[in-house]
């Protein structure tokens, strides 16, 4: 990337490590074309890193929190504008919003091959609400390598929703309820999120699999609640999509979906979210 043009970037700091260490990153599409995205990783308020002791000690009585270091990870587009006069007028005119989400499935590819290629499981999936800041601007090739800028906005946070708050007591309640085994996590609840997961991140075939799993699951654990509220209709309903998503599924261990399969899993995967949260209110009546 040469320092006469200007390159737009979407930038999130993190406040822990986000996978691949410290670098920057090509991304391609496909073999052979050139690069479409660079993903540059920086860690910007470095602790003092000691050796860890090869015994315990003993801690002083109300210990001050450890500071933690600050990550950015900055998505730059590689193709560049015409100068900053085209940077300015595109970053006036751009929908954030858009960019944002965009970057954030870009980057979450990223975050997906560096959890295969280093085999670790407890590698972690990123929104935009964790970042700690967002940012959307460009500057020089130098620059965004180095996670600076000519000129950015940073987004305010998303405003919260209306009946946000009663959204947000619910899950306090039922987390109340497993604590005290008044009711139980279901392992399709579990297989479900992660569906959701790998959707959201561009991931179809896995969602796909996942989801076929999943609809099994519940079909089986929400057998008890059958006759409470509407879950016998519901469970009707899962039954119903069981063959779209075992379709989609063997799809999937082929080749990628056709657009109408990964429909039908959106469809599917958001019929059986709905089903989970109205199990969830007849078991906290």
């Amino acid at each position: 990337m040469s320092g006469d043009t200007a390159f737009r970037f979407v930038q999130f700091e993190l406040p822990w490590a986000p996978g691949p260490p410290a670098g920057r990153y090509v991304v391609r599409e496909h073999l052979g074309e050139p690069p479409g995205h660079v993903i540059v990783v920086k860690e910007i308020s470095a602790t003092e890193r000691r050796r860890p002791r090869r015994r315990p000690r003993t801690e002083d009585p109300n210990p001050p929190p450890r500071e933690v270091p600050v990550w950015r990870v900055t998505v730059i587009d590689a193709t560049p504008l015409a100068g900053n006069d085209a940077a300015a007028d595109w970053l006036r005119r751009a929908d954030h919003d858009a960019l944002v989400h965009d970057a954030m499935v870009r980057l979450g590819r990223v975050l997906h091959l560096h959890r295969v290629a280093a085999r670790d499981p407890a590698s972690r999936d990123l929104a935009s609400a964790q970042a700690l800041a967002v940012r959307v601007g460009y500057g020089a090739g130098e620059q965004v390598a180095d996670a600076a800028w000519e000129a950015a906005v940073t987004l305010p946070p998303a405003r919260e929703a209306k009946g946000a708050r009663a959204a947000t007591l619910r899950p306090q309640e039922r987390l109340a309820a497993l604590l005290g085994g008044r009711d139980a996590a279901l392992a399709c609840e579990e297989l479900t999120l992660r569906a959701r997961s790998d959707l959201d991140a561009g991931r179809e075939r896995e969602a796909a699999l996942q989801l076929q799993m999943a609809l099994r699951a519940a079909r089986a654990e929400l057998q008890p609640w059958r006759d409470a509220g509407d879950l016998s209709t519901r469970l009707a309903e899962l039954d119903e999509l069981q063959d779209d998503a075992d379709a989609a599924a063997t799809r999937a261990l082929e080749s990628g979906l056709e657009r109408s399969q990964a429909e039908a899993v959106e469809h599917a995967l958001k019929r059986l979210e709905a089903a989970l949260r109205a199990r969830t209110v007849e078991a906290l009546r």
